[in-house]
């Protein structure tokens, strides 16, 4: 099962086009966070996170940059998918 993640940072940036992206991907559920990449609270992700750990779950973003804050940060994400 394909789960859906976007992001947007500001009040300008709309979900949509990711939305769209992730539908056309194959995702079954979609979950967008409407916050800065610096805010370590994203619930929406949190989410995710959980319903991707399912078997057979597999996390999809558009872009790594709405996943992670920075490398490191995707390190510790990629580690916690995997474990």
């Amino acid at each position: 099962m394909r789960i859906g993640y976007g992001r947007v940072s500001t009040r300008d940036q709309h979900p949509e086009a990711q939305h769209d992206a992730l539908t056309a991907a194959g995702c079954e559920e979609i979950f967008i966070d409407k916050a800065s990449g610096k805010l370590a609270s994203r619930p929406e992700l949190s989410k995710a996170l959980l319903v991707a750990n399912r078997p057979n779950g597999q996390l999809v973003v558009t872009k790594l940059d709405r996943l992670g804050r920075s490398l490191e940060h995707l390190i510790v994400l990629s580690k916690t998918l995997q474990d």
